[in-house]
């Protein structure tokens, strides 16, 4: 084989190589053509003409992510933080993201630098470590909308840190301190007041419930007191009838003559008498000319009309 045919098997092997193209998947080529843009080639086996046609540009179609590096940033009320992110973003064009735009990544970064600072320049220290999610939403917006343009689209942007200053760090710590031992007094407050409450209702339900002892007990005594009164009245009203009987029984003796009824008569006035003389407080000892002889015949009396009194009459 002479030297040209091998040259011409070498040209046409090189010219098969550059004119088969694979895409992987998840990317994009964008082809020129004399340095114009002609196609994009898609996941996939694709032809191109060789030395007229060349890749352009490598794009990846995924979602890709950027890290934003920390910088200063100085709040509405003067207050000097630092703060980073991350960005989230995809190309949906791959001719505009190539063609469109320099340096893409670091246009981005860029462009998300600026707004950041612009974004939480507007808003307080406190807006600014309380409203995170606001301040993410507020960047998405306007840094989406700026790029769209260029073929991409911003999924998502986070603030991963923000970092105020060393002094700043420990007057919130002192006011968080400050923070939790109040909420820890009023939190120990109101568990005296709870007790207190549960207290003062223990010994209101103990006091209600001892006054209704008390009511039941007196209930108890003033029935138990009405029924000993009824029962004293009914042994006095027995008594009394039984003095009637035996004053009427005396009486009517009497009236016949009878001595032993005035006897009867006599002996029991002696007796209260000595009763009396007994119970007296100032006098302990009494000497008297006792006629105990007399007070057993006048009882003695008293047993005979009894016995009159149970005889019939004639």
């Amino acid at each position: 084989m002479s030297a040209f045919a091998i040259a011409f098997l070498i040209f046409a092997a090189v010219t098969l190589y550059k004119g088969v193209v694979t895409v992987p998947q998840g990317m994009e080529y964008t082809v020129e053509r004399f340095g114009k843009y002609r196609a994009t080639f898609t996941p996939g086996l694709h032809w191109l003409v060789p030395y007229v046609d060349r890749i352009g540009r490598r794009l990846s179609m995924m979602e890709q992510v950027l890290d934003v590096p920390s910088q200063e940033v100085i709040t509405k009320d003067n207050a000097m933080v630092g703060v980073d992110g991350v960005v989230f973003f995809q190309v949906l064009d791959a001719p505009k993201a190539a063609y469109e735009v320099q340096q893409l990544e670091y246009a981005i970064l860029n462009l998300t630098q600026t707004n950041l600072r612009t974004v939480m320049g507007s808003m307080d220290l406190d807006e600014l470590l309380s409203q995170r999610d606001h301040i993410n939403t507020r960047l998405l917006a306007v840094i989406d909308q700026a790029t769209s343009s260029w073929g991409i689209k911003v999924t998502r942007i986070e603030v991963k840190d923000i970092r105020p200053p060393a002094d700043l760090v420990d007057s919130m710590a002192r006011q968080m301190k400050a923070e939790r031992d109040k909420r820890a007094n009023i939190l120990e407050a109101e568990g005296f007041r709870q007790a207190a409450i549960l207290k003062a209702e223990g010994e209101k339900q103990s006091q209600i419930l001892r006054a209704e002892g008390e009511q039941q007990q007196a209930i108890l005594d003033a029935e138990g007191r009405k029924e000993a009164a009824y029962r004293d009245a009914d042994a006095r009203e027995r008594e009394a009838q039984a003095e009637a009987r035996a004053t009427i029984m005396v009486s009517e003796a009497v009236g016949k003559g009878d001595v032993q009824a005035l006897n009867y008569f006599i002996a029991q006035k002696y007796t209260e008498a000595l009763k009396e003389m007994a119970l007296s407080p100032n006098q302990k000892t009494v000497y008297l000319p006792l006629e105990a002889a007399s007070i057993i015949g006048a009882l003695g009396g008293i047993a005979q009309l009894a016995k009159d009194a149970g005889k019939p009459q004639t």
